[in-house]
């Protein structure tokens, strides 16, 4: 546990997928690349039509990626694996064939808003505000930037990015497109998670196939998109600005 898990159980033809880390729920290349495996097997699973991707514990949903990881980058080629860990994932949830329903419980930061924006619909509660700091630390949410920006738009994009040290509501995020539903209460949100669920799970698995490529259609070029973007920030995570800022963060 101390490294984190990732879990799935399937009842009835949907897959959950669950998520947890000790810090924040934020996600070490380790979880990534266990994320991916998971959704990678249950995506080719004909017995599957809908996955669920949910975290554990109620104040956050993600974090977004280790800070630890973050810290031990000493090159260039590390600096762009470590970014493609989220660029991999989101490419992952992208081309997987089955709907993925988010389930978001609580707050998310950087690449937890990704991760959010690369599901194919998503609930919230009211505890679920957002937030990408990255210009905080001298570098900038260039991976995640086609995701987000394609569910919430570039001038919601924009606010998240500039103004990098405030938190923004689930229901502002709502109204920019990225949940459908805010809720009050997590009971309220898993009660409806379920029926929902349930509803795709039972319709014709061909047409949530072909309804998840009309969804993505327009994006099959971020396979080298987003390499390309992990490399930006893989350069500049060693610039002087940015170790002087995360010096900073580190004490």
């Amino acid at each position: 546990m101390s490294n984190g898990t990732v879990l799935t159980s399937i009842r009835k033809n949907i897959a959950t997928i669950t998520f947890y880390h000790p810090a924040s729920n934020s996600l070490p290349t380790l979880l990534l690349n266990r994320l991916i495996e998971n959704i990678n097997r249950v995506g080719s699973d004909d017995t599957i039509n809908v996955i669920i991707l949910q975290s554990e514990g109620e104040k956050t949903f993600c974090a977004g990626a280790s800070f630890d990881e973050l810290l031990a980058i000493s090159n260039v080629e590390e600096g762009k694996q470590f970014f493609l860990g989220f660029a991999n994932l989101i490419n992952t949830m992208r081309t997987c064939p089955k709907l993925i329903i988010g389930r978001v419980q609580g707050k998310a930061v950087g690449g937890g808003v990704g991760i959010i924006a690369a599901t194919d619909y998503c609930f919230a509660t009211e505890n679920a505000d957002i937030k990408l700091s990255e210009l905080t630390i001298g570098i900038g949410p260039f991976v995640i930037a086609p995701a987000v920006t394609r569910k919430m738009g570039i001038a919601a994009f924009g606010q998240l990015t500039i103004d990098a040290t405030h938190w923004h509501t689930a229901y502002w995020a709502k109204d920019k497109g990225l949940f459908s539903t805010v809720f009050e209460t997590t009971r309220e949100m898993d009660e409806y998670v379920a029926i929902l669920a349930k509803k795709l799970a039972d319709y014709n698995p061909k047409a949530l196939i072909e309804l998840k490529k009309i969804l993505w259609q327009g994006t099959e070029h971020w396979d080298k998109l987003l390499v390309e973007r992990a490399a930006i920030s893989g350069q500049l995570v060693l610039s002087e600005a940015t170790k002087k800022a995360l010096q900073k963060f580190k004490k």
